[in-house]
């Protein structure tokens, strides 16, 4: 599984590092950075941070 982002709508709110911190992460710019290939036992944090961006901004995509 795999998370996008569109970086042209995240305003860096901070939304999804607060449900995967491990998964996501705001540095000092406010620039999101998001690990390549999010753990098995997070998945289900990261589909409820996607759900729950304001602005729409994250996507899952499946990984062959």
């Amino acid at each position: 599984m795999r998370v996008l982002v569109d970086y042209d709508a995240c305003e860096a709110n901070g939304v999804c590092a607060g449900l995967a911190p491990e998964v996501f992460e705001l540095d000092a710019d406010d620039t999101l950075h998001v690990a390549d290939d999010p753990p098995q036992e997070t998945i289900e944090r990261v589909r409820r941070a996607v759900r729950s961006c304001p602005k729409l901004a994250l996507s899952l995509h499946e990984v062959d």
